[in-house]
């Protein structure tokens, strides 16, 4: 019965991951269903922590991006970029990064991919170098930002075993980043040089092709000048990012109160859901704003999206891993244990599935504190959930592809042979593994 009921589970976040949107959600309530009226199983505590942060945290990103800080935070990458065209390959990655990792969501780089793409195109860089790498290096950020669903469903799932959000960042972002920049070598080296592809050459005799490459300089685009309320919502925004942080690291900081005749500190899960809808909130003020701006944001719509996947498929998950967890026990537990790098395949697996690094946390993670897998390891293996560039229709990828007037990045003939693929697997890899490194001597 367990395996026709895991051929249940799979068959149904398949179904999701294809109608996109909230398919994921709708399905897993569905899989859920049957599991309790066809299998008799009983449903675990759905996942309200993780739903509630998910919900903070974007509406304080949608605030920012309803007063224009979003923008703001764009044009001085854009800056940057432009500025250092010569190093494209590596600034593009490093730059996606850092937003993302303030941000705590990758959607800020679909503003960042047009500038990196017309910097290296107009350099005579191969864009799909810089492309695969930005678009890698932003996933990766997503299992090191403090303020990431991911990141605080993890965070959720290892407090009772005395684990904080600052373990977790301690590893996270110095392995993310050594990975991203092993990522940027290999995709430096990706395919011919420009100016060496025949493909590209050939097309170069084509006068309107030319002029669609470099484009009109009449049709550069101005400076923008921001308003002070914009750049005022900036900070606001990185004030809570640090806030988050700090009292994250300074337990001592956050209010107790007594209960039960103990004094207990209030936990990370409730600071971060308070902080950032505080930020949201002062960000309404201090930009003034009309608060039904925030709900309309483009952000905000796919957080709604994101916390109503959670719920469908994190529950599904969890109630047939807690039903067979007696089975799991006995026959991965030691296996697991002694190997625990392979638990690192399962969720990379599990996210090429799901296309989602904090429906895979927490789909998955479950599993591996119920087998036994030590903490300090399940944090070095946090970054695997980052496989949703394999199968290449993520909105990242996709947008990457569309932005390239090239045609350097693209998909290949069989599908899994595209751009993003060797970039992809480096950084994944050297992140786990330097992850486990730092895990080791940190944790």
């Amino acid at each position: 019965m367990i395996w026709i009921q895991l051929a249940v589970l799979i068959l149904l976040i398949l179904v999701g991951a294809r109608m996109k949107g909230v398919g994921l959600g709708v399905m897993g309530a569905v899989g859920l269903l049957i599991f309790s009226l066809g299998f008799g199983l009983k449903p675990t505590t759905p996942p309200i922590d993780v739903m509630l942060i998910i919900l903070s945290v974007v509406t304080a990103a949608a605030a920012l991006q309803a007063a224009g800080g979003m923008d703001y935070m764009v044009s001085i990458a854009e800056k940057i970029l432009r500025k250092n065209p010569n190093h494209i390959t590596w600034l593009g990655p490093l730059v996606t990064y850092t937003f993302t990792l303030v941000a705590g969501t990758a959607h800020i780089i679909y503003s960042l991919l047009p500038i990196i793409a017309e910097v290296a195109t107009k350099k005579r860089v191969r864009p799909e170098r810089p492309l695969s790498i930005s678009v890698i290096a932003a996933h990766m950020a997503i299992t090191a930002s403090p303020i990431s669903a991911a990141t605080v469903a993890l965070t959720a799932l290892l407090a009772p075993k005395g684990y904080e959000l600052t373990h977790i960042l301690i590893v996270a972002i110095p392995a993310t980043i050594i990975g991203v920049l092993a990522g940027a070598l290999v995709a430096s080296r990706q395919g011919k040089d420009l100016m060496k592809d025949p493909e590209f050459l050939e097309r170069l005799k084509d006068p309107e092709f030319v002029k669609l490459l470099d484009g009109d300089p009449a049709d550069q685009k101005t400076a923008r000048i921001f308003s002070t309320e914009a750049k005022r919502s900036v900070y606001v925004f990185l004030l809570a990012v640090l806030s988050v942080v700090l009292f994250a690291a300074v337990p001592a900081l956050r209010p107790s109160f007594l209960t039960d005749g103990k004094m207990e500190t209030m936990r990370m899960v409730e600071m971060i859901e308070l902080l950032m809808l505080a930020a949201a909130a002062a960000i309404v003020f201090v930009s003034k704003i009309p608060a039904t701006k925030v709900s309309q944001s483009s952000i905000f719509r796919s957080g709604g999206e994101a916390v109503v996947c959670i719920f469908g498929v994190a529950w599904m998950s969890d109630t047939y891993l807690q039903a067979h967890m007696p089975f799991f026990e006995t026959h991965l537990s030691e296996f697991v244990t002694q190997h625990p790098w392979t638990f690192a395949i399962a969720l990379f697996v599990m996210s090429i599935l799901l296309f989602s690094q904090a429906a895979t946390v927490r789909a998955l993670m479950p599993l591996g504190i119920g087998l036994g897998i030590p903490a300090p390891a399940l944090i070095a293996m946090f970054p695997a959930v980052n496989g949703d560039f394999v199968i290449p229709s993520y909105p990242t990828l996709v947008a990457a592809m569309g932005f390239d007037r090239t045609g350097t990045t693209k998909i290949g003939r069989f599908l899994i042979n595209h751009s993003f693929m060797p970039a992809g697997l480096t950084t994944v890899t050297v992140t786990i593994a330097v992850g486990f490194l730092i895990a080791t001597i940190l944790l």
